[in-house]
């Protein structure tokens, strides 16, 4: 285990943690299926997609330079304890979701288990079941006609013939 990463991610959390170790352990595992060194300082060409919102997608960025703001981190709502890693040079994906822990096991050993046991015994690893997501793209900002906030234009809809964002868009559904 490299522990100067094991340090820099907790750094970047606050704290030491059971999820912390689950993001740190995904992000190696990554690394040593794509055969290759993740960079904080990565370019875009490895994404990941984070299905939870928990302290592991901290050691995923510390890692991997993975940010939502350059578009290589993406959020994908399932509430899993799952990371997918896709490398768009080579094509090659990977998914891991942590397999469940002892109900009985205290923090500290939930942490030594996470980073210690082998990848079979902490992760289902597999194939993701979507493809790559498409790279980050840039779009002009349109001014909602409700509230006067700006937001990209892919984000708005038109509601009693006005340019309206989501805040301010009421949505209209009658059951399906």
């Amino acid at each position: 285990m490299d522990k100067d990463m094991w340090e820099a991610c907790v750094a970047f959390h606050g704290h030491e943690c059971p999820g912390l170790a689950i993001g740190f352990r995904a992000s190696q595992v990554a690394e040593e299926f794509f055969a290759r060194k993740l960079s904080p300082k990565s370019d875009e060409m490895v994404v990941c997609v984070t299905e939870n919102d928990a302290c592991g997608v901290d050691a995923v960025q510390v890692m991997t330079g993975c940010t939502i703001g350059k578009g290589n981190l993406i959020y994908r709502p399932s509430g899993k304890m799952a990371f997918s890693f896709f490398d768009r040079d080579t094509g090659q994906s990977i998914r891991m979701i942590l397999k469940p822990l002892s109900d009985t096991a205290e923090r500290e050993e939930k942490i030594k288990f996470i980073l210690e046991a082998s990848t079979a015994e902490v992760f289902a690893v597999g194939k993701p079941e979507y493809e790559l997501p498409q790279q980050a793209r840039l779009f002009k900002n349109e001014t909602c006609e409700v509230c006067g906030e700006a937001a990209p234009e892919y984000k708005f809809h038109i509601q009693n013939g006005k340019k309206v964002c989501t805040d301010c868009f009421i949505d209209y559904s009658r059951g399906w």
